[in-house]
């Protein structure tokens, strides 16, 4: 807590002799915002929209409006549309007066988003983070939103089926993964003839009802399966959030990326990677073959139309939908992780 309290007072002194110099938004200028409320340790959810919020601020003026100093000297160095810290409630509700917002998006849950819900001369939309089979995405809390931003069908029908007096028609409306017309990059590593699996877990979750991820039952053995024949690369990329609560789970994490450096150090065309970059999209785009958990990289990587497993929870308690693609797709079990290169050559090589 207290290295928590001494990095924030960092922050904000840091914020003080930056923001000066930054123009200032003029206003009645901006018409769309986005609302983050959240700390540093969730930007994962904000950054993965920078492109296409860069698209839209062509025809629309677009900003983000931060609550946190962390986050916002983040959004100053990284942002490509414009950022606006508006800590005290105060100084949020001047911004309201000043500007001509007609539409307010929302990338997560955050409990401070009612701070903002309560102005009603605008139309408050649900982005999201993410497109899963997750609990998360069928949560009451779609109601507070005047219109949700879904991928395509799959979720309209999710909601229907999870959702009490929700009107999807009117207020769900399709737009794809803008997101995924962005995963193309350079590769950080050789075109060689490894096959490249991408092994993208999410966290351990909260709640018995959202243990989605795999690190510590399935991750440390697939990695060392797959570095163990030579022929393979592993592209590890866990979630931000990899064992913030269990410690288990957070061994776990710091095993795999051991190996994965050890690996490296004693062959130098391994190229296997670690990687915590604040871009996502090459990872699922270049990966000849990926395992993910229950999360939106399902989908993400559905969208590339290369070969998909999904490791499937341990825990009897994991809120598991199957009505959808999970009642069809590749699962990996935690006690077959071990042959997980026999499952990515059948995968692979499969018509």
């Amino acid at each position: 807590m207290l290295t928590g309290i001494l990095r924030s007072r960092k922050s904000r002194a840091e914020l003080a002799r930056r923001l000066p110099d930054e123009p200032p938004i003029e206003p009645g200028s901006i018409e769309i915002a986005v609302y983050f409320a959240d700390t540093r340790v969730n930007m994962y959810q904000i950054r993965q929209w920078y492109a296409p919020l860069a698209e839209l601020a062509k025809r629309w003026p677009v900003a983000i409006i931060s609550r946190s100093p962390g986050v916002m000297l983040n959004l100053l160095d990284e942002s490509p549309v414009p950022a606006v810290y508006l800590r005290p409630v105060v100084d949020l509700e001047r911004f309201v007066q000043k500007q001509n917002l007609k539409i307010v998006f929302y990338v997560n849950q955050n409990t401070k988003n009612f701070q903002m819900f309560r102005y009603g001369t605008m139309w408050h939309v649900f982005i999201n983070h993410g497109e899963s089979d997750k609990m998360y995405m069928t949560t009451n809390q779609f109601k507070a939103y005047d219109y949700s931003l879904v991928a395509g069908e799959a979720a309209r029908q999710r909601l229907r089926r999870k959702l009490w007096n929700f009107d999807v028609d009117r207020r769900a409306i399709t737009i794809g993964r803008p997101q995924a017309d962005h995963f193309v990059a350079e590769l950080p590593y050789p075109a060689d003839d490894r096959t490249v699996v991408l092994y993208a877990p999410t966290w351990e979750g909260d709640r018995a009802a959202a243990a989605y991820g795999s690190i510590a039952t399935h991750g440390v053995a697939l990695v060392d399966a797959l570095i163990a024949t030579g022929r393979h690369r592993v592209l590890y990329r866990p979630h931000p959030r990899s064992g913030v609560i269990d410690r288990e789970y957070k061994r776990a994490n710091e095993s795999i990326i051991a190996a994965i450096a050890a690996a490296n150090a004693a062959d130098a065309t391994a190229h296997h990677i670690f990687d915590e970059g604040n871009e996502l999209g090459w990872q699922i785009a270049g990966a000849d073959v990926a395992i993910t958990d229950v999360s939106a990289m399902v989908y993400d990587r559905l969208a590339t139309g290369k070969p998909l497993i999904v490791a499937r929870p341990t825990s009897p308690l994991a809120d598991l939908d199957e009505s959808g693609y999970l009642g069809d797709c590749e699962w990996l079990t935690a006690d077959a992780a071990g042959n997980i290169v026999e499952q990515a050559e059948r995968v692979l090589h499969s018509v």
